[in-house]
């Protein structure tokens, strides 16, 4: 599949960085490095525009070392991006550690998945139908 971008930002289109890679990494598109304090959070620019195939729509995730290393983690996530906006993807991150951090130029802030979806016809029922599992909700599947 090919989709269309416009490329504002300073750096490379995102590429996948393996043959199995689900998720493209998003760059940070600042010129100075941005300091979040202790559960501080900011819209971070990617510099990148996006128009997906109807259909289709992009999902916006943590990176999972940027999370564990240094606490940085998305308030959104998954974000989700419709096929039919066109504005510049951003990223809201949130520092979840006790110390500053920050996030220089360049930086891999998020992956973003692009998946394929559909739209949904509501049945309104009085019944629905029964199940091995029926209402059990949290933890109703076993321990652990």
């Amino acid at each position: 599949m090919t989709v269309k971008v416009i490329n504002k930002s300073a750096f490379d289109l995102p590429q996948y960085e393996t043959i199995g890679s689900a998720g493209l990494d998003l760059k940070a598109n600042i010129t100075e490095p941005i300091r979040l304090n202790s559960l501080e959070r900011t819209l971070i620019p990617t510099g990148l525009y996006i128009e997906l195939p109807m259909g289709f729509e992009a999902q916006i995730r943590p990176r999972s070392g940027l999370s564990i290393k240094k606490g940085l983690t998305l308030v959104n996530t998954p974000g989700t991006i419709d096929c039919d906006y066109r504005g510049e993807i951003k990223i809201i991150m949130i520092n979840l550690s006790p110390e500053t951090q920050e996030v220089q130029p360049g930086d891999r802030i998020a992956q973003m998945v692009i998946a394929k979806y559909e739209q949904i016809t509501w049945q309104a029922v009085e019944v629905l139908g029964d199940t091995d599992r029926g209402a059990g909700g949290f933890g109703s599947t076993g321990a652990g």
